[in-house]
């Protein structure tokens, strides 16, 4: 019987030297092709392919449209694009991004998921916020194998922490011990084909650039209260499992944590604009009260007095506010 051949990994920060020591450990002959996401800056060209293909045996290269794909050699998501699988091949999506990224991982792993999830081994390695969760959880649902790095080694551990409680991951291993893990898990027999449901095959849709109907968003989830932080449309929230996310009609999906870290953000550049607004004021405030006590009006210059402690108190509020949101964002920031 065929082996599992398709290796799907997924990473963000942190994940430039834990890919490096993966494929360092990889063999000539390994059995499965190894494709690869990591959140990737599309303002300047990546030297990843290099990079690995001089860390391992395996030849590195960034994938193409609708290119074909082999055992035994590495295919990286390329800047500003998802890696998608689609007919058994590899697809780059021009679909919005998926918690703030693109390449993201969800879209790698749930196309994996609705082409041949039972040939696939999808892996979540170090990394910030939550993106690969979803992905993993659609894998596992179509019979895929799932791994997750241990998040007490991991240089970043709130990704795959993410993923190890919201997708009940096969395996969660340090990544000293991940390539042998990984050789033993790709040498197993494929599963059994699994019913892919339609909502997966939706949202690969989605990822690939397709438009898409309001009314067939009702099929993915159920009206939010939220509008979508990048385009301001209806959101869906939609339910994997213990993970919930949240989708617009135009294609930007976020997981419940990464709309809670962008809705920090938002409050933040909020605050900013209202500590401005009462500098201004309390300046103006001062500039008023300064001219009625030359004009010897007392009562009005005290009732500007008593206008200025108000405005002082106001933004000693907001700015502890705001250190407090700087706090909450420093917590999710990327590398």
């Amino acid at each position: 019987m065929d082996n599992r051949d398709i290796l799907a990994i997924g990473t963000s920060a942190g994940g430039f030297e834990a890919l490096r020591y993966l494929t360092s450990q990889f063999n000539e002959d390994f059995g499965a092709s190894v494709l690869i996401t990591i959140h990737l800056p599309s303002d300047f060209p990546s030297q990843l392919d290099r990079l690995l293909s001089r860390a391992g045996r395996l030849p590195a290269a960034f994938a193409s449209n609708n290119q074909e794909f082999a055992k035994g050699r590495i295919y990286i998501a390329p800047p500003d694009y998802h890696l998608l699988v689609v007919d058994h091949r590899l697809v780059l999506g021009a679909g919005a991004r998926e918690n703030h990224a693109r390449p993201a991982i969800d879209p790698m792993l749930r196309s994996l998921a609705a082409c041949c999830g039972e040939r696939a081994v999808g892996v979540i390695l170090t990394g910030t916020l939550s993106d690969g969760a979803a992905g993993l959880w659609a894998l596992k649902e179509c019979g895929g194998l799932t791994v997750v790095q241990d998040p007490a080694g991991a240089a970043f551990p709130d990704m795959p922490q993410a993923a190890l409680l919201r997708s009940s991951p096969d395996h969660i291993a340090p990544l000293s011990e991940i390539p042998a893990l990984l050789q033993r898990l790709i040498q197993q027999p494929r599963g059994e084909r699994k019913e892919v449901p339609e909502r997966f095959k939706l949202e690969v849709e989605i990822a690939k650039g397709g438009l898409v109907a309001m009314a067939d968003m009702d099929h993915i989830g159920r009206r939010s209260i939220f509008s979508c932080p990048d385009c301001g449309g209806a959101m869906w929230e939609i339910t994997n499992g213990d993970l919930v996310r949240y989708r617009c009609h135009v294609g930007h999906a976020y997981t419940a944590e990464t709309m809670d870290a962008t809705i920090n953000h938002e409050f933040q550049d909020a605050m900013a604009i209202t500590l401005r607004t009462l500098k201004e004021r309390l300046a103006l405030a001062r500039q008023l009260e300064m001219q009625a006590t030359k004009k010897g009006w007392s009562d009005e210059a005290k009732s500007w007095g008593r206008k200025i402690e108000q405005l002082e108190q106001e933004m000693a509020v907001i700015a502890a506010a705001i250190r407090r949101a700087h706090e909450i964002a420093a917590r999710y920031a990327e590398s």
